[in-house]
């Protein structure tokens, strides 16, 4: 390229230099063509002659304008070439502080050596889904293009991260993989993000080491594909590995360290799990020892490896194999130490009890011998024989130390392996996004074998990234479709041949490794004969002959042939092997190799995909021909080989994104930048060849609008056309002569080097003569300006003269114009008047007249109802007459034809019954009857049973019941000997109170006395007042100046005082915004947690119920139940796992509250106070119970005789029963011995003993029927004795009584002997009786039934059954009504104690003195009723009782007064509690905490009840309660409501059905109503939780129903702003403030989601809107953005501009003002919105250098004016919502104000006082001009104003908390709408709702 043509005079230029690679210059005189020298100035003001290359003739480069110095992107650059990429890669670096530069596509990082605060979650978080070109660059954009990139193009993705060691590829590699952890997260619980992250400290540990360049370089590459699902979240990640260093293991150069684990292990070795590896000391070990370097500044080699330790925990790799891995690698270690002894020259020994050695075969449990034996023999294997032979020691070092390396690349392995099982997962993989953390192009003194696998890596990759940039530019020119030609750019293809062709280096060394006696020598000659003089890039040294040199892409590159062999053969002895593997005492070391196996087999490596490239290949002594694999036989070369083309194939198959890493210097000195270092960096890495193929082509690219809108000065109006491509043809032909400079594409113009910077300096020659044109216009304009003032003074004094003569003639006018208008209104008075008079005379006429017709009409109706009430009542008592007469005729005619049936039935009867055959059919008969008979009498007997059952049941119940009646009765006993104490105190008052009043007769004596006495002595004081009177005017005159001091001293300290005091009501309210945002935020991250919950929840029940396939059918009735069954059920799902959470949150917010512990701990105090006085309280009442005691023996033994004689009784009565069983016996065996038929005749005597029986055990049965009902009714009437005692004592003794018999079982003896004389009597006799008839029957049965003997005996047990059930009903009833008449005694004594708790919360209102004597007042009217009661029963009972009333008092007296005195101590402790907690509105809290409240389904709720009770309200029935809450909360459609009904009108509908609830009393209602609507909210508002109007909506109604309920709560503070008919409408039975405070909790959550929601759709409009978009057109111009264009990442989806966020502003305030929102809480909402608005435009202003500059904090300025326009518009100033903008404000004044003198800087300092230090340097920094006459920020003048603002206490937080939400409140709105004037629409499908 020609740059004679601009080589003019001043122009500035780049020449070479030694120290400084390239220096600046400027031209002296034009350059013209054929000069051999050029006239320079050096920046330093030198001035050189500059000579050209008479040969070349190459020009010097040419300096880009300042304008583009510093850009993000190097190809925006106008001159692309090496001195400008360096210049604005040390610009960015050392002045902006930035390390982060675009090249291309390629990001240039350099290391800083210090620790930036640019990693944090909120950069990830600004970075998170944001345009590639829109941000400043940074290793998070990169990732997020790649993020981006798979998801939008399904395409796996690579990032190649490259650079030398110590230029911070781990780094950039670590944040890369942490921002695809924290962006995209994993798909379950597993935590799968922190595993890839945890894996960084484990291959660090293992794989990393410090050299001379780098603390922390890693010896190994790595690639790591971390997976992704179809959702793009982590699934797993996969590592591989590459190149191991083995050689660190066994040696280290100077101030060079082995691995880190080593040393961690050395640094923890005095921990107790440790003590068994007996290490030492770093220093101890030979392989620790050799670098001298054992300790590396700032870094805790004991921490680190408990960091490590975590790690592998956290990847599943347990104790005991963490165990095992450090006993290998401390055996390592202790290996090294091995030393060996000269036998004689070709032989060595270890010398014997090697303590080394012995812990080695300790530790991996081998054989001692064996070991020793092998480490200094080895086996030979000739055809014929096997023998062994000796080695030197020389060879046995090195048998050591290949083994030490065999060993740790074998752990290496397995630890890869480990870590990729733990982040393997077995979710299908469906992309994945590769970080290849490679070794960059190393050269040094002495290159060997790594260092050549190294560079052999490099020059693949640089050929893959030679060939994506080409491709890149080829397919950008091809969419753009502009001719093209092919680019020259370099191509490695020759040098990788070189390498790996056949006949290359590494096929001639592994041929060289098969040769038996194959040395590097030989090797090197080889590779002489081969290539030398015919390969271009490959030559040989001058003074050595095993030395190669290699032309790399780089540099050249001089490798040492000595140990080449033997690294790429990396043998190790197989007998040594075998040793290791025979260990039985360590399991992992066994696998260990079994894995090393596996995976050097064939198989192994295909499935895997994997290469081992640190394997060593073992000797084998017995190998044969033809059974030794191929794969044996690869060498260390072969297998890299393999494993690099694998990866180059995994990365042709993705979309690179490449990082290259720069050092900027050696001494890791932070932010200095040494210029050789990064050049030959930046020729290593491909940064210059990305260059050059830019620049070989259209470097240059701009759109045609940006170029129009750049460019547009230089246009005329008349060559603006309306096609804008169009224009900038044409302008471009005009300016630009030469066509091939410039090229026009589809949407872009692509320029030539050079070009742009042409553009740029006519650009600013235009604004430059247009800034003096301004200057004269300006000039001319003061003039004229000041001409207009003088112009206008004389005006002025003209138009007050004329104003004199004006104000008088108006004042005639004036007082005319009064007169006229008193007259009108005196007549409008007088009319008005007369017009009154008449008007209410005929108002009155017409009231008469219409009530008198009212009446009249009101007569008729009334008599025509009476008359109609008549006609009713008469015709239905004719009727009824009718009826019974009827009904009388045909009962009689039913009678008379049924008498006369059963006559002739009878006179049948009587004929058969004379008959012979009647007589046989009845005995046929009667033998069914008996059984039927018989079978009745069974059933009779279970009827018994079960009556019998159902009356100990009764009496169990009873028993329960006097138990509780004994408990009720003990209470009321305490209470009586309280008030019996007090009114013994009372006696001790009266006695008291005669003393004083005989103290007070004394007093009055004493007091005559002593007025006798001051008689005397007032006249001896008068004679002293007059001499005192003089002094007095003197004192008077010192004291009023005293008072004048004392007065300014006064005002002195309340004005400091009200100083103290407004700062402590600041600090409180700021403490109080605090607490209320720590409140918030708790029930904002509990909400989120709950929705997780349920999210979890959701995804649970999806896995564990999956529907089959195919389609069911239901009936809709069927669906519509089942939704409704969920609704309801979700109410109380899940409550187990909310109460899990709700714990942690309580232990969270406890840890806050230390109020709450402090009166928590007050409150327990109080509570050991109470406690110590009720144990004497029962000390006191069991001395009173021992004195009963006595009297209650006495009584027991009364009652223990009369027990004692009913038992007897009964035993009697037993005997008597056992008699009569055996004389039954006797008969029997008398029937059964006369077995003939005569003895069963009629006649016989059997049959008359027989009856003889008979009629005995019938009269027995009644006589113990008798007996039996006597005992009963003596039982009854103990128990009605016992629960009728008059006196409390009474019955307590007579309760006692009860239940020591039952104690002693006495009652439960006797109620069983009673059954057993029943059962006894009913069964033994009856059935014994019954067989033996039946004996009689078959015999001669029609001879014994003949006088119906049989049917007496089945009616005599009827009638028993009969008697004993009657008897058993009356008890139950007495029984019942008893327990009615001890329930209605409870109820009235807990009526009793209601009255006296209220009369108690009435007394605690009122001051302390008044509260004792209302007490007293109270108590001594209760006891005079009492006494009033007592005399009129028992006049003797009367003064004792009396006396015990006294006593009673005066305990109360005495309670009462430290009860007294604990509450004052509470409120002087809660007042001053009470103005920090009071507007939390939280005082019904103290028990409950915000995590319990929060989230619940609602839990039961004590509700408090109240007494009055008022009515009016809508009445649903219970069964109504979910279709109410489906219809009216989520089925309801905003919108609708909006617009047509009344604001509020859902909150209003329930809060009357809360009405209805609370006038019904019916607790459960309200609490299910409530818990109902609050879920019911809950949900809708899940489900459409990205709907403004649906979150504005239950927003507001939500706040409406909390103002509902306080204003309607009945409390005074609320009720003062109702009107009289509000106030009838309070609830009346229930105080609902907890419920206040659950809906307060749910406001907060729906404000939380309203902000979020606003939040995201104002997102993405706010950078477009306030920063880019142009609102001020033609103010600022569009700079060069390079290769990364905005929108790169996705399609131009449409630009947002300010009018679009002022548009979405009206519609949020629409919204919010139809839903009747309350302005208060619209302030706050608006507040919230501008503070996003402010924080994200400053956030991405402090991210974009592109943005910094002058014109664009004009347009920022402009945006936020018109932003506070319309919060003009809006009366919305008050809000604060401007002062949230004020950060940003002061950003763009600190854009447009100047910034060189230190005026400027302290000007700075006090006007930015919104933003934090780091924000003030960070725009400065990025402060960039963007026209030619604006200056950068000089370095000085940033480093004064951090001096300036290094006492400001702020915070280091570079970004604002985008995401922060203010603590909201909820002022109180009541309203002034009446609900009985609320009519339901017939919309809301309300119809079961009714109007009361």
């Amino acid at each position: 390229i020609l740059n004679h043509f601009l080589l003019f005079q001043y122009a500035r230029v780049w020449i070479p230099d030694s120290e400084e690679v390239w220096k600046s210059a400027e031209l002296l005189k034009d350059y013209k063509p054929g000069d051999l020298v050029l006239q320079l100035r050096l920046e330093d003001g030198m001035e050189i002659e500059h000579r050209l290359d008479a040969k070349t003739k190459e020009l010097p480069y040419l300096r880009n304008p300042d304008i583009l110095v510093g850009e993000n992107d190097l190809t925006a650059l106008s001159y692309l070439h090496e001195p400008a990429v360096l210049h604005n890669l040390k610009v960015r670096f050392m002045d902006s502080k930035l390390i982060y530069t675009y090249c291309g596509i390629v990001l240039v990082a350099i290391n800083p050596y210090e620790q930036l605060p640019i990693y944090g979650e909120d950069i990830i978080n600004a970075y998170s889904g944001q345009n590639m070109g829109d941000m400043d660059p940074h290793i998070f954009a990169v990732a997020e293009e790649a993020y981006k990139q798979m998801a939008r193009d399904e395409r796996n993705q690579s990032i190649i991260v490259s650079g030398e060691s110590g230029a911070g590829k781990t780094v950039s590699a670590k944040y890369a993989m942490r921002y695809f952890a924290t962006v995209s997260g994993s798909t379950s619980e597993a935590n799968v993000e922190k595993k890839v992250l945890a894996s960084n400290p484990i291959m660090e540990s293992i794989g990393n080491a410090k050299t001379t360049r780098n603390d922390n370089s890693s010896r190994f590459g790595k690639y790591i594909e971390i997976g992704f699902d179809k959702r793009y979240r982590i699934i797993g990640a996969n590592m591989r590995t590459y190149l191991l260093e083995k050689s660190r293991v066994v040696f280290q150069a100077e101030e060079e360290r082995n691995y880190h684990i080593f040393y961690q292990l050395c640094a923890s070795a005095g921990l107790s799990e440790f003590k068994k590896l007996r290490l030492g000391s770093a220093d101890d070990f030979h392989y620790t020892s050799q670098g001298g370097s054992q300790v590396i500044d700032g870094v805790d080699d004991a921490l680190e490896l408990k960091n490590t330790r975590q790690s592998c925990s956290l990847l599943g790799i347990n104790e005991s194999y963490q165990m095992g891995v450090f006993r290998i690698l401390a055996a390592i270690l202790h290996l090294g130490n091995i030393e060996f002894k000269d036998r004689d020259a070709d032989s060595c020994i270890v010398p014997p009890n090697s303590q080394h050695l012995s812990i080695f075969c300790d530790l991996l449990g081998v054989d001692y011998e064996q070991l020793s034996h092998w480490l200094c023999h080895r086996k030979l294997v000739t055809a014929t024989e096997t023998y062994i032979k000796p080695i030197s020691r020389l060879q046995a070092i090195n048998a050591r130390d290949a083994l030490a390396k065999h060993i740790y690349a074998s752990l290496f392995n397995w630890i890869v392996n480990q870590v990729n099982k733990a982040l393997h997962s077995s979710i299908k993989q469906h992309s994945f996004i590769g970080v290849l953390d490679i070794y960059g192009f190393e050269t040094f003194e002495i290159n060997s074998f790594e260092q050549f696998c190294i560079n052999y890596a490099n020059e693949k990759l640089q050929q893959q990234f030679n060939m994506h940039v080409f491709k890149l530019e080829q397919e950008e020119y091809m969419k753009e479709q502009i001719p093209w030609t092919l680019i020259d750019f370099y191509d490695n293809q020759p040098c990788i041949n070189l390498i790996e062709a056949k006949l290359g280096i590494l096929d001639l060394l592994d041929e060289e490794c098969r040769m038996p006696k194959g040395t590097d020598g030989t090797w090197a000659q080889k590779l002489y004969n081969t290539h030398l003089n015919k390969c271009a890039l490959f030559q040989k040294p001058r003074m050595s002959n095993k030395a190669f040199i290699v032309q790399h892409f780089a540099d050249k590159v001089e490798y040492q042939c000595e140990g080449f062999l033997e690294k790429n053969k990396d043998t190790v002895y197989e007998e040594q092997i075998s040793v290791l593997k025979a260990s039985k005492k360590f399991d992992l070391l066994v696998e260990l190799f079994h894995e090393m196996e596996q995976l050097v087999s064939p198989t192994s490596s295909s499935q895997t995909g994997r290469s081992v490239l640190s394997r060593a290949s073992v000797k084998s002594t017995k190998t044969r021909p033809g059974q030794t694999s191929k794969e044996h036989k690869k060498t260390v070369g072969h297998q890299f080989r393999n494993s690099l083309h694998l990866l180059m194939e995994t990365l042709n198959a993705t979309t690179p994104h490449y990082v290259r890493c720069i050092k900027p210097n050696d001494f890791k000195f932070p932010f200095t930048f040494d210029a050789k270092r990064a050049v030959q960096q930046l020729r290593a890495c491909g940064v210059l060849e990305t260059i050059r193929i830019s620049a070989a082509g259209f470097p240059s690219r701009w759109t045609y609008q940006e170029f129009f809108s750049r460019y547009r000065v230089l246009m005329k109006q008349k060559d603006v056309l309306l096609d804008k491509k169009q224009t900038c043809k044409n302008v471009l032909e005009k300016l630009v002569k030469d066509q091939d400079k410039y090229q026009f594409g589809k949407t872009k113009i692509f320029f030539r080097a050079g070009q742009v910077a042409y553009l740029e300096k006519l650009r600013a020659d235009k604004l430059r003569a247009a800034c003096i044109r301004i200057q004269k216009t300006i000039r001319s304009w003061l003039m004229r300006k000041k001409y207009l003032r003088m112009r206008k003074a004389a005006i002025t004094i003209q138009r007050y003269v004329r104003g004199y003569q004006a104000r008088c003639y108006v004042e005639f006018l004036r007082r005319t114009r009064a007169a006229i208008i008193v007259q009108k209104y005196w007549r409008m008075y007088a009319a008005h008047k007369k017009y009154r008079c008449i008007q209410s005379a005929a108002t009155v006429i017409q009231a008469y007249l219409r009530a008198y017709q009212a009446r009249k009409q009101y007569q008729v109706l009334l008599q025509n109802y009476k008359a109609t009430i008549i006609q009713k009542y008469v015709r239905g008592w004719l009727a009824h007459c009718w009826y019974k007469k009827t009904l009388q005729a045909i009962v009689y005619l039913q009678c008379c034809y049924r008498r006369m049936m059963a006559k002739r039935e009878l006179k049948k009867l009587k004929i058969e019954a004379r008959s012979v055959e009647h007589y046989k059919k009845l005995n046929i008969g009667m033998e069914n009857k008996i059984m039927q008979l018989q079978r009745k009498v069974d059933e009779q007997i279970r009827e018994n049973k079960l009556l019998i059952e159902r009356m100990t049941g009764l009496e169990t119940s009873y028993t329960t019941e006097t138990e509780k009646l004994r408990s009720e009765v003990n209470r009321l006993h305490q209470s009586e000997e309280t008030a019996r104490n007090a009114r013994n105190r009372i006696t001790t008052l009266l006695e008291e109170l005669a003393l004083l009043k005989k103290e007070l007769e004394e007093t009055q004596s004493e007091k005559k006395t002593i007025e006798e006495w001051a008689d005397k002595y007032k006249q001896q004081t008068e004679q002293l007042v007059s001499e005192l009177k003089d002094e007095n005017s003197l004192l008077k005159n010192e004291k009023e100046d005293l008072n004048r001091l004392i007065h300014e001293q006064a005002k002195e300290m309340t004005e400091t005082m009200e100083k103290k005091l407004t700062e402590a009501t600041r600090q409180l309210e700021y403490d109080l915004n605090n607490e209320r945002s720590r409140y918030q935020n708790l029930l904002n991250e509990f909400s989120r947690l709950e929705e997780r919950y349920d999210n979890l929840k959701d995804e649970m029940n999806l896995m564990i119920s999956v529907p089959k396939p195919g389609h069911r059918r239901t009936d809709s009735t069927h669906s519509s139940n089942e939704s409704e069954y969920t609704f309801n059920s979700e109410f109380t799902e899940g409550e187990e796992a909310v109460q899990r959470v709700e714990e942690v949150s309580d232990r969270k917010t406890s840890l806050d509250m230390s109020l709450f512990l402090k009166l928590q701990k007050r409150v327990t105090e109080l509570e050991q106070e109470k406690q110590s006085l009720q144990d004497e309280l029962d000390r006191k009442e069991e001395q009173a119970m021992r004195i009963k005691a006595k009297e209650d023996d006495d009584r027991l033994r009364a009652r223990g005789a009369e027990l004692e004689y009913e038992s007897l009784k009964r035993q009697e009565l037993e005997s008597e029963n056992k008699k009569l069983k055996n004389e039954l016996n006797e008969l029997r065996r008398a029937v059964s011995e006369k077995g003939s038929p005569e003895a069963t005749m009629p006649g016989a005597p059997a049959y008359k003993v027989l009856l003889e029986q008979l009629n005995t055990i019938s009269e027995e049965l009644e006589v113990r029927k008798e007996e039996v009902l006597i005992l009963r009714s003596q039982l009854v009437s103990q128990k009605e004795a016992i629960g009728t005692r008059n006196t409390m004592t009474d019955s307590i003794v007579l309760l006692e009584d009860v239940q020591k018999m039952k104690d002693k079982g006495e009652i439960a003896q006797a109620y069983v002997g009673l059954k057993e004389t029943n059962r006894c009597v009913l069964n033994s006799r009856g059935s014994e009786v019954l067989s033996k008839v039946q004996v009689y029957f078959t015999e001669d049965y029609h001879e014994l039934n003949e006088d119906g003997e049989l049917w007496l005996v089945y009616e005599g047990l009827k009638q028993a059954n009969r008697l004993l059930e009657s008897q058993l009903q009356t008890q139950k009833k007495s029984n019942e009504n008893e327990v009615e008449a001890l329930r209605g005694e409870i109820q009235s004594l807990k009526e009793e104690n209601n009255r006296q708790q209220q009369l108690l919360a009435q007394n605690l209102q009122l001051p302390p003195e008044a509260r004792i004597e209302a007490s007293l007042q109270h108590e001594i009217t209760r006891l005079t009723n009492e006494n009033l009661e007592l005399y009129a029963d028992d006049p003797t009972k009367y003064q004792s009782y009396r006396i015990s009333l006294y006593r009673r008092i005066i305990d109360l007296m005495e309670q009462l007064e430290k009860q007294d005195k604990t509450i004052r101590k509470l409120k002087k402790q809660l007042k001053v509690f009470a103005k920090k907690i009071g507007e939390l509105e939280v005082g019904q809290m103290e028990n409950v905490s915000p995590g319990q409240i929060v989230d619940e389904p609602i839990r039961p709720v004590n509700i408090p009840r109240k007494e009055k009770d008022f009515q009016g309200m809508l009445e649903y029935k219970k069964d109504d309660e979910l279709k109410l809450i489906k219809n009216l909360i989520l089925e309801l459609k905003p919108r609708g409501v909006a617009v047509n009904l009344i604001p509020g009108l859902p909150a209003y509908i329930l809060f009357m059905c809360v009405r209805h609830a609370d006038y019904l009393n019916d607790d459960q209602k309200v609490r299910s109503l409530l818990t109902s609507t609050i879920n019911g909210i809950k949900k809708v508002l899940k489900k459409r939780s990205d709907d403004f109007e649906a979150v504005s909506f239950w927003l507001s109604n939500t706040c409406r129903f909390l103002h509902c309920l306080k204003q309607y709560s009945g409390e005074e503070g609320f009720m003062k702003h109702n009107t009289p008919r509000q106030n009838e409408h309070c609830l009346t039975n229930f105080d609902l403030a907890e419920y206040r405070q659950v809906l307060s909790d749910l406001a907060i959550q729906i404000y939380q989601q309203l902000v979020r929601v606003l939040e995201n759709i104002l997102q993405p409009m706010i950078v477009s809107g306030m920063l880019e978009h142009e609102t001020i057109q033609g103010v600022s111009g569009v700079k060069p953005t390079g290769l990364r264009k905005r929108t790169s990442s996705i399609a131009d989806e449409g630009t947002y501009t300010l009018d679009s966020i002022i548009r979405q502003h009206n519609t949020f305030y629409s919204i919010m003002c139809q839903h009747g929102m309350d302005p208060e809480l619209m302030k706050q909402v608006v507040k919230q919105m501008f503070y996003i608005i402010g924080a994200v435009t400053l956030n991405n202003l402090l991210l974009r250098k592109d943005m910094c500059s002058w014109s664009k904090g004009m347009q920022i300025r402009y945006n936020v004016s018109q932003l506070e326009e319309w919060l003009r518009d809006k009366n919305l100033m008050n809000s604060g919502a401007k002062e949230t903008l004020e950060p940003l404000i002061q950003a763009a004044q600190l854009l447009q104000v100047k910034k060189k003198t230190d005026e400027d800087a302290e000007a700075i300092c006090s006007m930015c006082n919104a933003l934090t230090t780091a924000q003030i340097v960070k725009v400065l920094n990025l402060y960039t001009p963007v026209n030619e006459f604006e200056e950068r920020v000089s370095v000085s003048f940033i480093r004064t104003i951090q001096m300036r603002l290094r006492d400001r206490n702020d915070s280091p937080q570079l970004l604002m908390d985008a995401k922060h939400i203010f603590p909201v409140t909820f002022p109180f709105n009541p309203s002034s709408l009446a609900l009985e004037t609320i009519q339901i629409p017939s919309s809301l499908n309300l119809g079961f709702l009714t109007r009361v």
